[in-house]
């Protein structure tokens, strides 16, 4: 008979060690002991206030209330990522939430447009898209479904907020569901002979905290997955090659926009982030092509606030764990890799890894049939998010720096060639294995940076060129039509979730 396991210890914690907690305290329903073992004397990366709209499925799981959590985090709404500069500069799209236009027949909306557009007969991608059009007139509501097959109902949306708040937020939650917190810096990991499993953490104090299941939330060093058990890393950046992000926050400016921005530079890239009391900013590069210093000034240089801080550097290599769990022990968050938060997926990794680890919870004997296969699900998801983020930087068309020539140049997994490849000859898109981003948000960037493309579905041509011109009319018309009515993302703030003053 098996014996389940009855003692977790989380090693970290930020949003990643407090997420985890969470989760497992609304799952397990007191039946297990959960810890926290949190440092105080260690920092926290923190860049993670984007997000992507899996997150209310989380937050709903945990029972967060939603106006609560954005007064609590200094919130505000999100409904896609604005890209400047990244096709050819001067360039500047929208990669939105949900759907592209309404569905007419048998193939999908886009391939009705790709062949409008070819015609010179359709609207730019972005009006036919409610988050896109409500983004662009600083709107926002969450989806309405009263009116029946109305865009109000197709709105989908996440959040902005601050990461080192929100895993305050979440630890207070936690405590409040028996979760134990613990501080202290750990000095030595003690292992089981024989097979290597890990028995228990000691703290600088002397204090020896054993578990069953240890949950590594320790950021880029790995604490338990890499530095106890070595379980390798697989390096990306000959795919990815920026290795530094600089982070500053600066003043807030109007109008409080319900988008994340970013701004590619010579050598890497800037994101924006408005909240409710700052707007939180970084300049990811490469340090091969640009210095600190200058990467810095180019951060600066390009704030819409005065900042509030000096500019802190983080270096990282993108790249993943050769096992996300190894014996007793997951790595969550930066513990199990790193992808550049281009597309704010870092807390949707997060959030992931912890539905896997409900979905394969372990007993006492840790099945290695169940380990290999939250392996292998997570490689996966890590290797087609890579690929998403490596679109962003192939597919431009700069001539303006050594490192935008060196990324279009560059050889591409095959898995994303295949993706290119298909896109080319008809404009398709097929999403495998459910992976994270769908085919609408594979062609907005494919669009938005000028893929090429030469047809589309022959089974457009089953319809009409004037049904689909008016069907396409029909719905750019609806769409504006529905963003009038959706209020000013500042007063929606104001009126449901403004935090005090503090």
């Amino acid at each position: 008979m098996q014996q389940a396991i009855k003692d977790i210890v989380i090693v970290g914690g930020g949003t990643a060690g407090w997420m985890s907690a969470a989760a497992l305290a609304t799952i397990l329903n007191g039946r297990y002991n959960i810890r926290v073992v949190e440092s105080d004397d260690i920092g926290i990366v923190g860049v993670g206030e984007a997000t992507i709209p899996m997150i209310q499925r989380f937050n709903t799981v945990v029972g967060i209330d939603e106006n609560e959590f954005m007064r609590e985090t200094m919130g505000t709404f999100k409904l896609g990522v604005e890209f400047v500069n990244w096709g050819r500069q001067g360039d500047r799209y929208m990669h939105g939430f949900g759907r592209l236009g309404q569905d007419l027949a048998t193939v999908p909306f886009d391939q009705y447009w790709q062949k409008m557009r070819q015609l010179g007969k359709a609207a730019p991608l972005e009006q036919y898209s409610i988050t896109r059009m409500a983004a662009k007139a600083n709107k926002f509501m969450p989806p309405n479904f009263e009116v029946r097959n109305s865009p109000l109902g197709d709105i989908v949306y996440a959040y902005h907020f601050d990461a080192s708040l929100y895993a305050r937020y979440l630890r207070k939650l936690c405590e409040q569901r028996g979760v134990v917190r613990t501080e202290g810096k750990i000095v030595q990991v003690q292992q089981r002979e024989g097979d290597g499993y890990v028995e228990a953490v000691v703290l600088e104090n002397g204090t020896r905290i054993a578990g069953d299941l240890f949950i590594d939330c320790s950021g880029f060093r790995g604490l338990l997955i890499e530095q106890t058990l070595k379980t390798g890393f697989e390096d990306w950046s000959h795919w990815l090659p920026s290795d530094r992000a600089l982070a500053v926050p600066c003043e807030s400016v109007t109008p409080l926009t319900p988008y994340t921005r970013a701004t590619s530079h010579k050598a890497g890239w800037q994101w924006r982030i408005p909240l409710q009391h700052r707007i939180g900013n970084g300049h990811v590069f490469c340090s091969k092509y640009i210095s600190e210093d200058e990467a810095a000034s180019v951060l600066l240089a390009n704030l819409d606030g005065k900042p509030l801080a000096d500019p802190r550097l983080i270096k990282f290599t993108t790249g993943r764990r050769k096992q996300a769990w190894n014996r007793n022990v997951v790595a969550v968050g930066l513990a199990s890799g790193f992808l550049e938060p281009i597309e704010s997926t870092s807390i949707h990794l997060i959030q992931s890894a912890i539905q896997r680890l409900i979905d394969f919870f372990p007993d006492r004997g840790f099945n290695e049939v169940d380990i290999a296969e939250y392996n292998r699900q997570s490689q996966f998801e890590y290797e087609r998010i890579r690929d998403f983020i490596i679109l962003h930087y192939h597919l431009n068309q700069r001539t303006d720096s050594e490192f935008w020539k060196a990324c279009a140049a560059m050889e591409i997994p095959e898995t994303l060639k295949h993706k290119l490849d298909l896109y080319r000859a008809h404009g398709r898109v097929v999403r495998i294995d459910n992976e994270l981003f769908s085919e609408v948000g594979w062609i907005q960037v494919l669009e938005g940076q000028n893929a090429p493309i030469e047809g589309y579905h022959p089974l457009v041509d089953v319809q009409s060129e004037g049904d689909i011109h008016e069907y396409l009319e029909s719905v750019r018309d609806v769409i504006g039509k529905c963003v009038e009515v959706i209020p000013d993302h500042a007063a929606y703030v104001a009126k449901h979730c403004m935090a005090p003053k503090r």
